[in-house]
């Protein structure tokens, strides 16, 4: 029997009795991909993405783990969900336009020294400051450096379009205007990598690509390292009581730790492992999360359908985007119909050993957002379920 086959039976006995479609989180697997990333991390504390977890129980298991540190958050209502129920160190990575939820902020002392929200923009100072209705507390403050590699003298552009802060002197410049300006402090500075930590350099199949993509981001490595040196020192200098610089990405972890100008690393994904991580040499994960769709049809031979699964991921549409056939192995999709919203067909030969009522387990293409789909995860240790977990989703919570 392969360790997929081995899987799949002990996921199976696990949740026998459980009525499917349902999602799992493999605790072995979760906990070695954890000790992976502090591995990987050198000694840096790593942030963890709660994008990628979207589960509170998960949360708080991994940062009771030796090498994590704080939680790196996608809304505003997320940020002080989290806060209200007990994480004291939140990063929220993106700016926000959410004006009730900074009239909260900005009114409770807990909150305030527990969220950190992001600035690439003086308006955006604006609009907090707009929003506080009445609220005095002293909003922690954090800057973005644009990652994206510009060649060219600019007329190419490798990375995601994020902050527009891409200097050392225009972080400066804003880092000038936020702790001149009352009610704010700066406390730290992010540079998310995507282009380097999110893309993999291991395409199945396509080896030019991968040849290409691994010289893009070795350039890209080099010349953010000396830029984002650059801008930490540029900001210190006006700001010497900078808390944090963060970096990173579960594709770059061990790279991102290497620069002494930053002090911790953000990840996530890297505890799931979703399909998309699969086609990295800088690291092998486990996968860890998985969901299971029940079979309910046998149209014919080599071919079955199960119920459900059109679960796309966000980013440009493609192959890449939808889940993947998991367990048991040799399952695809057909190309006329791919996933889809209420059945999905799936061809080859596996396909003539299921029975109506047995299960195809699919991985992912991204992280968290599989638990936008389901209300709750089954842990499992070996072949038992030892708990059962809500999702945010499951506690009611949506936040994008």
């Amino acid at each position: 029997m392969t360790a997929r086959a081995a899987d799949r039976a002990r996921y199976d006995r696990a949740t026998a009795h459980l009525e499917a479609p349902l999602a799992l989180v493999d605790l072995d697997a979760f906990d070695a991909n954890a000790a992976d990333l502090v591995r990987r991390s050198g000694g840096k504390p790593v942030r963890v993405a709660s994008k990628s977890l979207r589960c509170r129980a998960l949360l708080e298991r991994v940062l009771a783990m030796d090498g994590f540190q704080g939680v790196m958050s996608f809304t505003l209502a997320e940020s002080l969900w989290l806060a209200r129920s007990g994480f004291d160190d939140i990063l929220l990575a993106y700016p926000s336009a959410d004006r009730s939820g900074f009239a909260e902020l900005t009114a409770d002392p807990k909150l305030a020294a527990a969220v950190t929200v992001m600035v690439d923009d003086p308006a955006q100072l604006d609009l907090i400051d707009a929003a506080r209705d009445g609220g005095r507390e002293v909003v922690r403050v954090c800057l973005e450096l644009d990652t994206s590699l510009r060649l060219f003298g600019g007329l190419v552009r490798v990375g995601a379009r994020r902050s527009p802060l891409h200097s050392p002197d225009q972080l400066a410049e804003t880092a000038r205007v936020v702790t001149g300006r009352p009610g704010f402090r700066l406390v730290g500075l992010m540079a998310y990598e995507g282009h380097i930590a999110g893309v993999g350099d291991a395409v199945a199949g396509r080896p030019l690509r991968s040849r290409a993509i691994r010289l893009m981001q070795s350039a890209a490595r080099r010349e953010l390292a000396e830029r984002r040196a650059a801008a930490v020192r540029a900001v210190r200098a006006v700001a010497p009581g900078l808390e944090f610089v963060n970096g990173g990405g579960t594709g770059s972890v061990q790279h991102t730790a290497a620069e002494s100008a930053v002090t911790e690393i953000a990840a996530g994904s890297g505890l799931y492992v979703p399909r998309l991580f699969d086609n990295y040499t800088s690291f092998s994960g486990r996968p860890a999360a998985l969901f299971a769709l029940p079979v309910v049809r046998r149209p014919g031979v080599g071919v079955v359908t199960v119920l459900g699964g059109g679960y796309p991921a966000s980013g440009a549409a493609g192959p890449d985007r939808s889940p993947v056939p998991y367990l048991p192995e040799g399952l695809r999709y057909d190309p006329q119909e791919g996933a889809g919203e209420v059945q999905t067909p799936l061809l080859g030969s596996p396909a003539d050993d299921l029975l109506i009522g047995d299960r195809v387990w699919f991985r992912h293409a991204k992280a968290g957002e599989l638990c936008e789909r389901f209300a709750s995860l089954h842990l499992v240790e070996g072949d038992e379920v030892t708990a059962t977990v809500p999702t945010y989703r499951g506690e009611g919570h949506t936040f994008l």
